[in-house]
């Protein structure tokens, strides 16, 4: 018999995936889209395939906060293997080069995690999906091309032992944006004199998602098999939870209604910057820029642009 097409739907939210090892972060997105029979979808940062943890997932107008998240900081926790280095500086990659482990005391280790916290530079694995030429270096590490991987910067807040023992050290990361903890693993590997390579990885919170209730993917498909899409849905975050950490601006009527129109509106004054827009029956209608004491449009949502009016409803979507 031939398999019913998924009939997908507009469905506004945030989900909080903890993500399954062995998935790659857009495999991970589109099987739970497909549960939720979403029409749009996007993840806010990837997670390596050996990662697990902390994902959300943007589903409808969410996805315009994607980017905003992305630049958020985030915590780990990871397991570093002393004496092996591998191609992808994780256990997923091929073994380079094995050297015996130097007898560590806590000492010593903290002395090489301190110059890896800070704002340092950071040279990225080979295997990342950072872009060059307009191609992942992944793909061009697979096809065995010499690759001379980019330096950045990037700033480490937290880089602590946990736990050691033996060659297994646990360690704990904060960091901002576009950090490799594979990296800060290799770096600090190379400082101790043996190599190291990533065994564990997994992501514990993303701002403003601190203490996150996760959903697993096996989770949210018994969910719905038992209590039907109505209960899926209830696992959704409102659009505004993404934007918690933001400065919050209410407007009244003819303010929403000219923000809606794109228009500049006076408003409370306050810093300077990107602020979290509502209206006074508290809705979130987006994302602006406040100037002074003026407020400008920067990324609305949809039911902004009806002003005072009621929004179109979807499943999901905030009331």
């Amino acid at each position: 018999m031939t398999k019913a097409k998924t009939r997908f739907r507009p469905l506004d939210g945030i989900l909080l995936l903890d993500k399954p090892q062995g998935l790659s972060s857009n495999q991970a997105l589109q099987q739970a889209r497909l549960l939720f029979r979403a029409e749009k979808g996007g993840h806010t940062g990837s997670l390596d395939p050996l990662a697990t943890g902390l994902l959300p997932l943007c589903f409808g107008e969410a996805t315009k906060i994607a980017g905003l998240l992305l630049g958020s900081a985030k915590a780990y926790e990871t397991t570093a293997v002393l004496g092996l280095t591998t191609d992808s500086d994780d256990a997923d990659g091929a073994p380079l080069l094995e050297r015996p482990v130097p007898a560590l005391d806590d000492a010593a280790i903290e002395a090489a995690l301190a110059p890896l916290r800070g704002p340092i530079r950071q040279r990225a694995p080979i295997y990342s999906a950072l872009k060059q030429g307009g191609e992942p270096l992944y793909a061009k590490a697979r096809r065995g091309e010499v690759i001379e991987a980019p330096e950045r910067d990037v700033v480490v807040h937290r880089f602590e032992l946990v736990e050691r023992d033996g060659p297994r050290l646990r360690l704990h990361v904060e960091c901002g944006s576009g950090t490799y903890v594979r990296s800060l693993v290799r770096d600090l590997g190379e400082t101790l004199g043996c190599g190291a390579h990533v065994a564990v990885l997994r992501r514990t919170w993303v701002d403003p998602f601190r203490e996150p209730g996760m959903h697993t993917l096996d989770g949210l498909r018994s969910l719905l098999d038992s209590d039907g899409e109505a209960a899926l849905e209830a696992c959704l975050l409102p659009i505004e939870a993404g934007l918690a950490h933001f400065p919050r601006v209410e407007l009244d009527e003819a303010a929403t209604r000219r923000l809606g129109q794109g228009q500049t509106v006076d408003c409370a004054a306050g810093e300077e910057g990107p602020v979290a827009v509502f209206d006074t029956a508290g809705r979130c209608l987006g994302i602006g820029q406040r100037t002074d004491a003026r407020l400008a449009p920067q990324r609305l949502f949809r039911w902004a642009a009806q002003g005072a009016g009621e929004p179109e409803q979807a499943a999901g979507s905030p009331a």
